[in-house]
């Protein structure tokens, strides 16, 4: 079961609005569409869906809004005919839906955009540079599947390259964007996770982590190169 907020200013807005919503056995909660303080009142449901079918330029304007707020929302936006050809991806809707939708094709297109968005969050975390999948939300690296144990400024180390595939990068910069402008070592403790990270690489990855001789470090993901 969904948690829906509804956001309509028609009379009896669940059967006037979207008929095949009101067949399902999600929670909705309607929500004035004009009303000043109605997007304050949207505590992230699972889903939203937004009344296109009156004001379509209010629809479109409260779509956008709530895109500002919240870029994970999914928000399905109900319309007309007419309204499907004004449209557009500016627009900031997951999905749109007929107004005369079947309550399975409510279902289907309330599940598929409900799921898109666990989806977009899990991808928010996950750095992909060639082979290599960095976990952000769990501080796990894989390379093909296969995870690495690292510690954890190796692995900051990695994400930090990884983020900025092809940049180069010099020990003093690297020294500052991982152990902070405060850290009162050397350079040459940047030299020592390098190597670490490319001994646990491995033969087959270690040249991901190339050497700029007389500069510093870069990542090269997908490329082969000299180290």
């Amino acid at each position: 079961m969904l948690q829906i907020v509804l956001l309509s200013d028609k009379t009896n807005a669940l059967s006037s609005v979207l008929p095949g919503l009101e067949l399902l056995s999600h929670e909705v909660e309607v929500v004035p569409l004009s009303s000043p303080g109605s997007l304050r009142r949207v505590q992230r449901p699972d889903v939203v869906v937004l009344d296109g079918t009156a004001n379509l330029v209010a629809a479109r304007n409260t779509a956008q809004t709530l895109a500002a707020r919240d870029t994970s929302l999914p928000v399905l936006m109900v319309l007309t005919e007419g309204g499907m050809a004004a449209v557009a991806a500016s627009w900031c809707v997951t999905d749109v839906v007929l107004s005369d939708a079947g309550p399975a094709e409510v279902e289907a297109r309330l599940r598929l955009a409900s799921s898109r968005t666990v989806e977009d969050s899990e991808d928010e975390t996950l750095i992909r540079a060639g082979n290599v999948t960095i976990d952000d939300g769990s501080y796990t690296v894989k390379i093909g599947g296969t995870p690495l144990n690292l510690t954890y400024k190796e692995f900051e180390l990695l994400k930090f390259l990884a983020q900025n595939v092809g940049r180069v990068y010099t020990r003093a910069q690297l020294l500052s964007e991982v152990w902070g402008y405060d850290y009162y070592g050397g350079t040459r403790t940047v030299d020592v996770h390098i190597r670490r990270l490319r001994a646990k690489l491995g033969a087959d990855h270690e040249h991901l982590i190339t050497t700029v001789r007389n500069v510093g470090y870069s990542f090269t993901a997908g490329r082969d190169s000299e180290s």
